[in-house]
């Protein structure tokens, strides 16, 4: 009798551990299946995020359509705010591109635009635009500009800081070829920073609800050079120009 009560005993130990090893094995399969899913939704991930990396490479971002920039996406020049205006001194400036292409000369106007060209002058004299492309050409009516001065040559980039308001627009919405004139946000006064446009033909370039273009000087020799850049055209789809344009050096006086 108690022989049999013995193995009556070892027999519901043994259907106790075979109990508790099918309770440790669901709890296995369920951790794999987790373990599974947890997986599967990385690798999912990761391919959604590399789709949208090769996308983006083989389609980037196209240029505004207006003269415009946002400034505010990439380090400082060294300075935290836009510079003084009393920069511009209250006279003309005499500002030498030395261009890939060619020299072009520009004549700033401190007092029509001091604010402009107080920023112009101080991020040239820093060496702010040296190595910098002209990033967007524009050759269809009614506006044909070449738009330099981004660090990153994406249309997007700038010192670090902007300044506004406008200055000095047109009021007739008319920027004679040699204008040079301060691209900004569109609709943003205030959004103008190390980003210009040299019109290189007669352009009717419409105000905005902020207003105009701050024209702050004008081309006085290399007009051709942009003109030649403009016959070149744009690359196909986009508004970047056919024929490099980087600014090498730049001489203030």
């Amino acid at each position: 009798m108690s022989s049999k009560r013995e193995r009556e005993y070892a027999r519901r130990r043994h259907e106790k551990w075979l109990e508790h090893q099918r309770k440790l094995e669901v709890r296995s399969r369920r951790s794999r299946l987790v373990a599974r899913w947890i997986l599967a939704g990385a690798v999912a991930v990761a391919l959604v995020l590399i789709v949208i990396a090769v996308v983006r490479t083989l389609n980037p971002p196209s240029p505004a359509t207006t003269p415009s920039t946002d400034a505010t996406t990439t380090p400082s020049a060294g300075a935290s705010s836009a510079p003084d205006p009393s920069v511009a001194q209250d006279r003309a400036w005499t500002v030498a591109l030395t261009t890939s292409v060619g020299d072009i000369t520009l004549e700033l106007d401190g007092h029509a635009a001091p604010q402009a060209v107080a920023a112009v002058v101080t991020l040239a004299k820093d060496g702010f635009y040296d190595g910098t492309t002209c990033h967007r050409l524009t050759v269809t009516d009614p506006m044909y500009i070449l738009q330099c001065g981004d660090p990153t040559g994406l249309g997007t980039g700038g010192p670090g800081w902007t300044f506004g308001p406008i200055e000095n627009a047109p009021a007739d919405q008319v920027y004679p070829a040699g204008t040079v004139a301060m691209a900004r946000s569109q609709n943003d006064a205030n959004s103008m920073g190390s980003q210009f446009f040299l019109v290189y033909r007669d352009s009717t370039i419409p105000d905005d609800a902020a207003g105009g273009y701050t024209v702050l000087g004008k081309v006085v020799n290399g007009l051709d050079v942009l003109q030649k850049v403009a016959e070149a055209g744009v690359q196909e789809g986009s508004q970047t120009p056919v024929t490099q344009v980087t600014i090498e050096k730049v001489e203030t006086q």
